[in-house]
């Protein structure tokens, strides 16, 4: 366990690619912060600016673990707190975007207009800066004012529709994905724009819709529509999303559940030899790729009576070691402590001052002439307000009393 002391920032000679880059980070929930997240991770300076009771996310109480997720997404970020419906908010906000490289922002498309802090007022204040909006279902359209979470856009955009079997109902996809493809696409958009600015010397705004970051996932499923038309059946389980591979499903054992995928006549042979089977090789109903599709139901039941009788590990290995494309289902217990990821770095556990003992992610990006930064504990609610007004805007400590006496900050 690492405590929170200890994790501090690597040396100036292993700074990350984006040294020098101020981020102003007004986001809130999951897809505006891990956009920010991940450039913090890569070096930015990260300003997260919350109003003074705080984001949505750090408020949640529902449960004991309702509010970690702050943690995960907030990690090396400074926090400080303006009342951006004050005047006086509005105003310290925009000299810190005098100095800034990027502002992002994920409200409700023409919050930002209405506070008078709109992409074209930023930019006039500071032609270099990247404007970043992250949304549900982007800036401009019909569907511009719908109210976007993630369960919502799984709704529209058919993610729902193409999950769960085929007899039941739609179901959601148990990750966050479109609050994450967003997020993923929103910081590429900003890094993108960033490196048009090395070549022309100035910003430009940039958006990022939660609906089209995910349309591409679909790719699959997209496919069948384009074969069956829209009577085809598009919910196909653990099974392929464009049926056109097998085996690919999810398989019970001894004690548990195995996924097992043949993307080619290679991977079907090795699992005909593992299962001491390749009497199937010469079968009619398995010798090619499409022959296999068409009889999925038996196939997948000669598999499965074949792996109900195995224990799960005893599986994986085997399988591995023949190269078939592989997996036992692991619980997110088994995956927080998982010794890959942590032995990689991705993972770590850490005393945190809020939340206790954690297990925290990294980047998934890796920059590899540059050690990795070393997690920091996600800041509290407007813990280095003091210091960024100060160190930043010259104000001393007096005329800080002040704006918190108004209620700006």
């Amino acid at each position: 366990m690492i405590e929170t002391s200890q994790i501090t920032f690597s040396s100036t000679q292993d700074k990350g690619p984006m040294d020098g880059i101020t981020v102003i980070d007004l986001t809130q929930i999951y897809n505006g912060p891990y956009a920010t997240f991940l450039a913090a991770m890569a070096g930015a300076r990260v300003i997260k600016v919350e109003p003074p009771g705080g984001e949505h996310l750090r408020k949640r109480s529902a449960r004991s673990g309702a509010a970690l997720p702050f943690a995960l997404l907030n990690a090396n970020k400074e926090a400080i707190t303006l009342n951006l419906k004050s005047q006086e908010g509005r105003r310290l906000l925009l000299q810190l975007v005098d100095s800034a490289d990027v502002l992002v922002e994920n409200f409700a498309p023409g919050v930002m207009d209405r506070l008078g802090l709109d992409q074209r007022t930023i930019r006039q204040r500071n032609p270099r800066i990247v404007y970043a909006s992250g949304s549900g279902y982007g800036q401009t359209g019909p569907y511009r004012s719908y109210p976007a979470m993630d369960l919502t856009v799984q709704a529209m955009s058919g993610v729902m529709s193409i999950t769960g079997l085929a007899d039941g109902p739609p179901l959601k996809a148990g990750p966050a994905i479109c609050d994450f493809f967003g997020g993923v696409h929103l910081y590429g958009a900003i890094a993108t724009a960033l490196l048009g600015r090395e070549r022309t010397g100035m910003g430009r705004s940039v958006e990022v819709s939660m609906l089209e970051a995910v349309y591409h996932s679909l790719s699959s499923s997209l496919g069948m529509l384009y074969e069956a038309g829209a009577e085809g059946a598009m919910r196909t389980g653990n099974r392929h999303g464009g049926m056109s591979l097998a085996p690919y499903n999810v398989y019970g054992t001894a004690d548990g559940h195995i996924a097992i995928i043949c993307n080619n006549d290679e991977h079907w042979q090795a699992l005909v030899g593992v299962m001491d089977r390749t009497d199937l090789l010469e079968d009619p109903r398995f010798v090619t790729m499409r022959a296999r599709v068409a009889n999925i139901d038996v196939l997948d039941a000669l598999i499965e009576d074949w792996s109900a009788q195995r224990s799960k590990s005893r599986l994986f290995e085997a399988l591995i070691a023949a190269r078939v494309p592989c997996a036992p289902i692991r619980t997110l217990n088994e995956m927080t402590n998982d010794p890959h990821l942590h032995e990689r770095g991705m993972l770590q556990s850490f005393k945190h001052p809020e939340f206790g003992d954690i297990t925290a992610a990294h980047s998934p990006l890796r920059f590899l002439d540059t050690p990795m930064v070393p997690l920091r504990a996600s800041p509290r609610l407007g813990e280095h307000t003091d210091s960024v007004l100060g160190g930043l805007l010259g104000y001393d400590g007096a005329q800080i009393r002040i704006f918190r006496e108004q209620g700006a900050v």
